[in-house]
């Protein structure tokens, strides 16, 4: 039987301290001799997972930006879909009109732009994926695709900047991915189309995958695969939502739920 295991990051893979449990390391290699695919599945770039995995030794395949680039453990690009570079300068624009209280990052396959460095908000983003953005607008990016805008805001106006950006670009993906993060994605992609891709790509059943999240971004993943775990810190009215709980990501949930279903 063909099994396969998708992981987010922040909040998941990753405890307080954004370290790795050695309990999830030895979970992950456990899965790994029995030639289960742990694909990394997150919001975040290439460039701000791979250091993660070289810390503990971890060669995993990869689905970034949300599900807007999947790529194998080699690196090779499986799938790559974006917004068009107009799109984003329209989004930029409206947000500058609109002067809400955000800062922005734009990304495509291995490049991150800001507007400027120097913003207190990109200082902490650079230290928590220990990358360094160019300053610049969405012209300096190669190829005409973008694979994410990221907007880091004051967490009093999160969702009314997710809602307002709902309302005025329907034809985009908008989620919350934490109090303070709002992503912006090319229509139809997420998480669960991202696993859908994969799964049948590679011809596993979704009913014999297993996904872990811990926040909005990450619901259409866990409905979609057959053991959708939600860690323990997600927020309440998710835990009402999702119906399989595990221990939070303090608390090596992800390998007591491998465990739990018998998979390691």
């Amino acid at each position: 039987m063909k099994r396969i295991v998708f992981c987010d990051v922040d909040g998941t893979l990753l405890n307080s301290d954004h370290q790795i449990s050695k309990k999830t390391v030895d979970a992950i290699r456990k899965l790994q001799e029995q030639g289960i695919p742990f694909v990394i599945t997150s919001a975040r770039s290439p460039f701000g997972i791979t250091p993660i995995l070289e810390e503990y030794g971890l060669k995993c395949p990869m689905i970034c930006y949300s599900g807007g680039l999947i790529l194998d453990e080699e690196g090779n690009v499986l799938y790559h879909g974006g917004m068009t570079r107009q799109q984003v300068k329209e989004m930029l624009a409206y947000m500058e009109e609109q002067h809400f209280d955000l800062s922005w990052c734009i990304y495509s396959l291995n490049e991150w732009v800001v507007k400027s460095r120097k913003d207190a908000r990109i200082q902490r983003e650079e230290q928590i994926i220990h990358s360094v953005p160019l300053e610049g607008n969405v012209d300096i990016l190669p190829g005409e695709l973008v694979s994410k805008l990221l907007c880091i805001c004051d967490p009093a106006e999160t969702l009314q900047i997710e809602e307002n950006l709902r309302q005025r670009f329907p034809k985009t993906y908008i989620v919350s991915s934490s109090d303070i993060l709002v992503e912006v994605m090319e229509e139809g992609v997420n998480k669960a189309t991202a696993v859908k891709k994969l799964c049948s790509l590679w011809e596993i059943p979704l009913a014999d995958a297993a996904a872990f999240g811990d926040h909005f971004n990450d619901v259409e993943m866990l409905e979609t695969v057959g053991h959708g775990y939600l860690m323990g810190n997600a927020p309440e009215q998710l835990q009402k939502r999702i119906g399989l709980h595990t221990a939070d990501n303090d608390h090596d949930g992800i390998s007591k739920a491998l465990v739990e279903i018998g998979w390691i």
